[in-house]
């Protein structure tokens, strides 16, 4: 593949992001939930990339997600920052399978870290109200979600950290030795 592909293939796949996140594939949630897709690019790009640029990647991320999301009232960029900052610090490992588990329980951690900020958000917003039983609901949505995240993570995110080292360049192959 030439140089101009192999610098942009990686801004190709993360623009799937916001179409995979709007599309919201029925046949891949459980009771109606969707994984949480961005953590599933987050997670790869900030391994090879380090913190700061996982922490301005998970910005940007957010800022797409919040503007294409209906509701202006709530935001996923702090979580998406945080998971960004902590998937930087995390260490590429050299088993195959531990790797791949290690995949699904950092996303799924990541999932709750993310899906809880934005449910303080929705309870901080509305915690005067007389019905705050009603928002306990989200905490099964939240379940569902971690569940989902951390099933398909080890399958997504070794495909894409596989993806981005062979075709990230040179630069980085002297931070894995």
């Amino acid at each position: 593949m030439n140089n101009f592909y192999k610098k942009r293939l990686s801004i190709v796949i993360f623009i799937f992001i916001p179409i995979i996140f709007l599309w919201h594939p029925n046949w891949l949630g459980f009771l109606r939930i969707q994984p949480y897709w961005p953590l599933f690019w987050l997670l790869p790009w900030s391994m090879i990339n380090r913190s700061i640029n996982g922490a301005i990647l998970g910005l940007f991320l957010g800022l797409i997600l919040d503007s294409i999301t209906l509701d202006s009232n709530f935001t996923q960029i702090p979580g998406l920052i945080l998971c960004g900052v902590w998937f930087g610090r995390i260490k590429m490992h050299s088993d195959l399978l531990v790797g791949h588990f290690r995949h699904g329980l950092i996303c799924a951690f990541g999932s709750f870290l993310c899906g809880t900020l934005y449910f303080l958000q929705i309870l901080f917003n509305n915690f005067s109200d007389n019905n705050f039983l009603l928002f306990i609901p989200s905490v099964q949505n939240i379940l569902a979600e971690v569940f989902l995240t951390g099933l398909f993570a080890p399958l997504i995110c070794s495909q894409l950290l596989r993806f981005f080292k062979s075709f990230m360049g040179e630069k980085h192959d002297n931070k894995f030795s």
